[in-house]
């Protein structure tokens, strides 16, 4: 008897119960034995070890007439490597970011070319990489090779060491082609449950777990699951296209930097820095879903976006902080909530500086002393700083004089009796919060670099 296996991301799934039990046009086999420790009426799970290429056979299921339009012609397949936790299926998009820094160069998915049969024009993004995709002639023997480069234990905390590694999802959705020639029309869509371990680590595992079942009563056993020799993919839902959006350069960063010039006795920087570019904009609520999916890629929350799809600015607006947290989870709900509410985190260090030759004359007090003298004030931009270092505070001015911080050579505090004193983190970090600052400049001696001087 077929094992009535729960759909994954059932709260999504527009499959009706009688689709259960029909034939599916598709099936696919991934050949590795599944765990023996898996209770009767849980979804099976398979080991897999890191790099190992492992076969999917892609079978035509078909009956006699059943889907006459692909006949003689190929369909499309993508593979993904997904997470199977919902907490970590929200912050995907994160989790994968963080993988990709600490693993430069390398892909979470791959297709084992050689080894595969019947596969066409295989491709991988490389923005994407938990996913491949190719195509096939289901009338034709095809088995692909894949490979999983992550292993299961890489996005747990790590806090106290010896933590079980998260479990994944194969997961693969087939589409034939429309009249435009685009493969969009799904067929058909499957997955598994997996995890992975390093090196011969999968083996080890299914022989404990083996040796576990083992030792039980027989009555025990019959709680569990046989293991078998392949693994079959059940239907689910087809997995949600979201359009991924890099994202975009740091505020106040300019690729194409000024100058830096000095004027004539003043050594002062001879062009005013333009203001830097807001962190993020508003969420009005008179956007439109559209509008409102733009936003949230522009500040940072893709993951999310296919959760509020349909979600207008009012509707944004409208959640509560217990209904974002609900969704999105605390610590990436807590994050949008604030951006929702235009809450800015308040900076650990607020300073105020301004550049000599930036002075505006006040008309209206110039006849109060012949050389107007009476009518200038300095004109002062505020730095906010996180980190209360002199790196920190030499990347700001760098941003300021729209310069590369590394023409910045020292930075000095004007001391008693006019000396020079040299910057340092400490220094920084006994700074009066809103302290205001004149500076100057002073070119290096050896090369075109500066120094600045806080007075």
């Amino acid at each position: 008897d077929v094992l009535a296996l729960p759909i994954f991301k059932q709260e999504e799934s527009s499959l009706p119960p009688e689709n259960q039990d029909k034939l599916l046009p598709f099936q696919y086999v991934l050949c590795a034995a599944t765990s023996p420790a898996v209770k009767l009426h849980d979804e099976t799970l398979t080991y897999l070890n890191q790099g190992q290429s492992y076969e999917i056979r892609m079978l035509d299921n078909r009956k006699l007439g059943e889907l006459p339009e692909i006949n003689g012609k190929l369909v499309k397949s993508i593979f993904r490597v997904v997470f199977h936790d919902r907490r970590l299926q929200y912050t995907e998009h994160q989790q994968l970011e963080g993988w990709r820094w600490n693993r430069p160069g390398d892909r979470i998915l791959d297709i084992d070319i050689p080894m595969s049969v019947g596969i066409i024009d295989p491709r991988a993004n490389p923005t994407q990489l938990n996913t491949v995709e190719f195509l096939w002639d289901p009338a034709k023997r095809t088995s692909v090779f894949i490979q999983v480069h992550c292993i299961s234990t890489e996005f747990t905390l790590r806090k106290h060491g010896g933590e079980k590694g998260v479990p994944f999802r194969v997961q693969i959705d087939t589409f034939r082609e429309n009249e435009s020639g685009e493969y969009t029309e799904h067929l058909h869509s499957a997955s598994c449950q997996i995890k992975v371990f390093k090196p011969k680590g999968a083996d080890r595992k299914q022989k404990t777990d083996r040796e576990k079942m083992e030792k039980r009563t027989p009555h025990e056993k019959e709680k569990y699951q046989p293991s078998y020799e392949t693994t079959i993919l059940t239907e689910c839902s087809p997995w949600p296209e979201v359009t991924y959006v890099p994202s975009a350069p740091s505020p106040g960063f300019n690729s194409s930097h000024s100058s830096f010039s000095i004027g004539d006795g003043s050594g002062s920087p001879s062009h005013q820095p333009a203001p830097p570019a807001p962190l993020a904009d508003t969420l009005l609520p008179t956007w439109t879903p559209q509008e409102a999916q733009q936003w949230l890629h522009r500040n940072r929350f893709s993951t999310f976006s296919r959760l509020f799809r349909n979600f207008s600015g009012a509707d944004l607006l409208k959640l509560t902080r217990e209904d974002v947290i609900q969704i999105c989870g605390p610590a990436d709900g807590i994050r949008l909530f604030n951006a929702l509410k235009g809450r800015m985190v308040r900076p650990r260090l607020t300073i105020y500086v301004c550049q000599e030759s930036q002075q505006v004359r006040d008309p209206q007090h110039e006849h109060e002393d012949g050389d107007g003298s009476a009518g200038t004030f300095f004109v002062y931009h505020a730095i906010y700083l996180e980190e209360l270092t002199a790196a920190e505070l030499t990347e700001k001015l760098a941003q300021l004089f729209r310069v590369p911080a590394q023409q910045i050579q020292q930075i000095y505090k004007q001391g008693p009796t006019g000396i020079h004193v040299l910057v340092s983190d400490e220094m920084i970090q006994n700074f009066q919060d809103e302290s205001c600052f004149v500076l100057d400049t002073m070119k290096a001696e050896t090369n075109d670099s500066y120094h600045i001087i806080l007075k």
